[in-house]
């Protein structure tokens, strides 16, 4: 998985486990792509201050998904309801088969 995408997901399960400032640090550097020189002067800490805390943070949201799994299985779910919406659209003249389309395209939409 592309790192940034892993670890905008790791944060969508996990961030609200972090502080307040974790979070708002963790967000302007990965999510807003804010260098951690523009996040030093705004929030008045060192360059390195910002760089240990991003450090920290994703082993934080590492570790929580190394015992919960929760992204792991978002993924592998999102994938399974996607190859379902597939064989079922290869079969769209079934009215049961364009209906269990239109289910896992629901779902997908949901997750």
């Amino acid at each position: 998985m592309e790192e940034i995408l892993k670890q905008a997901l790791l944060y969508d399960f996990y961030g609200e486990l972090l502080t307040g400032h974790q979070k708002s640090v963790y967000e302007d550097v990965v999510l807003n792509d804010c260098s951690f020189s523009e996040v030093a002067e705004n929030l008045g800490i060192s360059r390195q201050g910002v760089h240990d805390m991003i450090r920290r943070c994703n082993r934080l949201l590492a570790g929580y998904e190394e015992k919960l799994h929760l992204v792991e299985t978002f993924v592998n779910l999102r994938g399974q309801v996607g190859q379902i919406r597939r064989i079922a659209g290869e079969r769209a003249e079934d009215p049961a088969m364009r209906e269990i389309e239109e289910i896992a395209a629901t779902i997908l939409e949901e997750l």
